[in-house]
This record gives structure tokens, sequence and C-alpha cells, in this order.
């Protein structure tokens, strides 16, 4: 698993930390961010299927697949 590093405002960390700990939401800050990239991730496909953005990146890496898979 790769570790990154990013700065964060001591206000939005305080309010991480409050779901963070001994019978929260979280083990660890890691479990929590990872959470929320997850959630935000998942959010942005959710807009992109909407606008019907997600379904050309399918049919692009299809087709990708397809042209892989006809040279070998």
């Amino acid at each position: 698993m790769a570790k990154i590093s990013v700065e964060v405002p001591d206000e939005l960390l305080a309010d991480l930390d409050e779901h963070v700990g001994d019978d929260r939401k979280f083990v660890n800050r890691s479990d929590a961010i990872r959470a929320s990239i997850r959630k935000t991730l998942d959010l942005l496909d959710e807009i992109d299927d909407r606008h019907g953005r997600l379904e050309d990146e399918k049919t692009d890496a299809s087709a990708s697949d397809e042209t892989r898979n006809d040279r070998a």
C-alpha cells in the first residue's frame, strides 16, 4: 500500500479526529481518510454516470481491451 503526505487544515483534522478512536467510527486517521476517498470517488462516479461520462470511459476501456486481445 502506498503512503502519501497531505496537508490538512487544523479545523478539518479536529473534525476528523472526533470520529477516530476507541468506540468510534474509525480505528485511525488512515481508515477515516481511505473511507472518505472511497465515498468521494463513488459520488463522482454517480455524477459522471448521470452526465453520460462514465459509459464513455467503459466503452473506451473495452475497446482498448479488445484491441489488446486481437493482438494476442
